[in-house]
Protein backbone atom coordinates (compact mmCIF):
# COMPACT_ATOMS: atom_id res chain seq x y z
CA UNK A 1 0.00 0.00 0.00
CA UNK A 2 1.31 3.45 -0.92
CA UNK A 3 1.71 6.06 1.81
CA UNK A 4 0.21 9.50 1.32
CA UNK A 5 2.76 12.31 1.52
CA UNK A 6 1.17 15.26 3.34
CA UNK A 7 4.33 17.34 3.70
CA UNK A 8 4.42 20.75 2.01
CA UNK A 9 6.84 20.78 -0.94
CA UNK A 10 8.91 23.91 -0.15
CA UNK A 11 8.80 24.55 3.58
CA UNK A 12 9.29 21.94 6.28
CA UNK A 13 6.12 22.81 8.17
CA UNK A 14 2.62 23.95 7.30
CA UNK A 15 3.04 26.80 9.79
CA UNK A 16 5.64 28.38 7.51
CA UNK A 17 3.13 28.29 4.65
CA UNK A 18 0.50 29.95 6.84
CA UNK A 19 2.91 32.75 7.78
CA UNK A 20 3.89 33.24 4.13
CA UNK A 21 0.25 33.52 3.03
CA UNK A 22 -0.56 35.84 5.93
CA UNK A 23 2.41 38.09 5.11
CA UNK A 24 1.41 38.16 1.44
CA UNK A 25 -2.16 39.17 2.28
CA UNK A 26 -0.98 41.92 4.65
CA UNK A 27 1.37 43.21 1.94
CA UNK A 28 -1.51 43.31 -0.55
CA UNK A 29 -3.72 45.21 1.88
CA UNK A 30 -0.98 47.77 2.53
CA UNK A 31 -0.35 48.20 -1.20
CA UNK A 32 -4.06 48.63 -1.95
CA UNK A 33 -4.36 51.29 0.76
CA UNK A 34 -1.31 53.09 -0.62
CA UNK A 35 -2.58 52.97 -4.22
CA UNK A 36 -6.03 54.15 -3.17
CA UNK A 37 -4.59 57.19 -1.37
CA UNK A 38 -2.08 57.93 -4.14
CA UNK A 39 -4.59 57.83 -7.02
CA UNK A 40 -7.50 59.51 -5.26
Amino acid sequence: MQEQNDKPPVFKTWGAWYWLVLAFLVLQIVLFIYFTKYFS
